[in-house]
C-alpha cells in the first residue's frame, strides 16, 4: 500500500461480511476521491446508526425506540407471531407485504457445533410472549437447515401444552436454504400454505 492510512482503512472495510481485499481497496479509494463533506456525512450516518439504533425490547427487531414500529402498530395481529432467526429474515417476510402478524427475532439458531445453545437465544422472552399476549399461533419461519430444524424441534417441545397452534412455512423454500435468499413469490406461497408443525416432522409428535 502507498500509505499506512489507506492500508488501515482497507483492513477495516475488508472486515465487513462479503467484502474482500480488492473490493475494500476499491471502496477506500472511492471514499478518498469524494469531497470532505460527503465523507463527513457518510461517517456521521454510520456513527449515528451505531449510537441510535437499538433492539426492540419486545421482539428483538431494530429501531430507534424501546419498542419497534411493528409491535406498536395496533393494526398488526398480535395473536400470530412469526419466529425468525435474525433481522434479515424479518425484512424478507415483511417485504412481501403478505404477513400482518408480529415477529420474534431469536438472534440465531441452535448450533452445538458453533457453541450456540437455547440460552444464547431469545427463547425465554418468546415463551413469555406466547403466554401473555393472547397469542394463538406461532409460525416457525426458520431456515430449512439442520440448525433451523433443531431449533424448531426444541421450541415445539417447549410449547407443548400451551394451547397454541404451531405451524411452519410450507417447503416452497428449498431444504438447506436461508430464508433471506428466497424470492418474494416463494415466501408468499410458503406463508399462505403453512402447515401444522407436527405434520412436517415425525419427531415433534413423539
Amino acid at each position: 500500500m502507498p500509505s499506512r492510512l489507506i492500508d488501515r482503512a482497507v483492513d477495516q472495510i475488508a472486515g465487513l461480511p462479503g467484502v474482500g481485499k480488492r473490493t475494500a481497496l476499491r471502496l477506500a479509494l472511492h471514499l478518498l476521491g469524494r469531497n470532505e463533506e460527503d465523507v463527513r456525512r457518510f461517517t456521521e450516518a454510520i456513527q449515528d446508526m451505531r449510537e441510535g439504533v437499538k433492539a426492540c425490547k419486545t421482539c428483538g427487531n431494530l429501531g430507534e425506540e424501546e419498542v419497534c414500529n411493528i409491535c406498536m402498530d395496533p393494526k398488526r395481529d398480535a395473536s400470530r407471531i412469526a419466529v425468525v432467526e435474525d433481522l434479515r429474515d424479518l425484512l424478507a417476510i415483511e417485504g412481501t407485504g403478505h404477513f400482518r402478524g408480529r415477529y420474534h427475532v431469536l438472534g440465531g439458531v441452535i448450533s452445538p457445533m458453533d457453541g450456540v445453545g437455547p440460552a444464547d437465544l431469545r427463547v425465554e422472552s418468546l415463551m413469555i410472549r406466547a403466554k401473555s399476549e393472547g397469542c394463538s399461533e406461532i409460525i416457525f419461519a426458520l431456515p430449512t437447515t439442520m440448525e433451523g430444524d433443531t431449533t424448531a424441534f426444541y421450541l415445539d417441545k417447549r410449547m407443548r401444552g400451551m394451547g397454541l397452534e404451531i405451524t411452519t412455512l410450507a417447503r416452497g423454500v428449498a431444504v438447506g436454504d436461508e430464508l433471506q435468499y428466497a424470492d418474494e413469490l416463494t415466501l408468499i406461497r410458503s406463508l399462505q400454505q403453512r402447515l401444522p408443525y407436527s405434520s412436517t416432522t415425525g419427531d415433534s409428535s413423539s
